[in-house]
């Protein structure tokens, strides 16, 4: 079990190049992120995605499941298809630079001209890259570096308290993106921080998780857990469960099938890209709109609070150092302190 942190980060971790450097090799590369739900994707197609700097190829065809890519020809490293371009039909992948043509597992079928390369050209040596990914609750999860841990040790505390609902079929209810002026840290602590939300959140996500006196709360290896009473459960045993995970993620999981991946997904020093999808049954089709405005809701709420903690991480003092102690820790801040424990275990001194 992963020590708690009993401080928090100070506030120079939020905004150093350096430390933002050592994150990728030592932190984020050892884990998993969700990527598409495997419902978005047509079931002979592809579909392009950029997660942090790196342009990515979804595929899925019948027989062969879904497979990720880097989204580059091995011959000039030009784009198969744009993230603006969506799902897309298909059965091919041809490069509009020169024509290479590849089928969905990555395998180059054909070459413009081939022939004019002489005898000794191998198409088996031009396969696409192929990036490591696997499928759990809907999702399609990539690893980020080349050594992670196993996702099923990342995702621990999920398989234990929710195996049922991950493996519930779902659609596409709603995707929201937007980006957020403020380190992914700073984010994603306030998605942990159970302190707040009675108190930011009174008419939104307080009124889905209930009194403060009724929460639960798990810390698993790798991943951290928050329980509520579910209001709407007739034997009032079913509870609504959101859980942390390295490196940026959130799972909210509903009794009624319902289930939101949330993540923030760095961009810069002082920002990062939030990325929403909610799953759920067909028939919360209807009431798509409604459900994803409800999460949207709070997260405008939040969005306030984090850009306006960036501010006050970032303050200097005369020597040019960051001029804010963050304060004690709380009970209900617990969450942030099992993942910055992680954080730090993983991190050079």
């Amino acid at each position: 079990m992963i020590p708690l942190a009993t401080t928090f980060l100070p506030a120079a971790f939020y905004g150093c190049a350096a430390v933002a450097r050592q994150e990728w090799r030592h932190y984020i590369g050892r884990f998993w992120q969700p990527l598409l739900p495997v419902a978005a994707l047509p079931l002979a197609g592809a579909q392009a995605i950029e997660l942090a700097g790196r342009s990515l190829l979804i595929t899925q065809a019948t027989g062969q499941g879904v497979q990720v890519f880097v989204n580059r020809c091995p011959h000039r490293g030009v784009a198969f298809l744009p993230e603006k371009a969506g799902a897309r039909p298909c059965r091919k992948l041809i490069c509009p630079y020169h024509g290479w043509t590849y089928g969905l597992d990555g395998r180059l079928l054909a070459a413009a001209r081939e022939a004019d390369y002489g005898d000794g050209f191998d198409r088996r040596a031009w396969d696409l890259e192929p990036v490591p990914c696997q499928v759990v609750a809907g999702m399609i999860w990539i690893a980020l570096g080349r050594e992670p841990l196993p996702l099923e040790q990342q995702l621990d505390l999920v398989l234990e308290e929710a195996q049922p609902l991950l493996e519930q079929p779902r659609v596409v209810l709603g995707r929201h993106r937007q980006t957020l002026a403020c380190n992914w840290k700073i984010a994603h602590d306030n998605t942990l921080d159970d302190y707040h939300v009675a108190i930011a959140h009174p008419a939104t996500l307080h009124r889905e998780q209930g009194p403060v006196r009724l929460y639960r709360h798990r810390l698993g290896g790798y991943a951290n857990l928050l329980a509520t009473p579910w209001p709407s459960s007739a034997s009032g045993t079913a509870e609504f469960l959101t859980f942390g995970l390295p490196p940026w993620n959130h799972l909210l999981l509903w009794p009624d099938g319902r289930l939101a991946v949330i993540s923030f997904v760095p961009q810069s020093l002082t920002s990062c890209q939030l990325e929403l999808w909610l799953l759920g049954e067909a028939c919360w089709l209807p009431q798509a709109d409604r459900l994803l405005q409800e999460l949207r809701s709070f997260l405008a709420e939040d969005q306030a609070l984090v850009e306006s903690a960036q501010q006050g991480y970032a303050t200097l003092d005369a020597s040019g150092d960051a001029s804010f102690r963050p304060g004690p820790p709380h009970r209900l801040e617990q969450r942030i302190l099992h993942h910055q424990g992680l954080y730090t275990s993983l991190m050079p001194h």
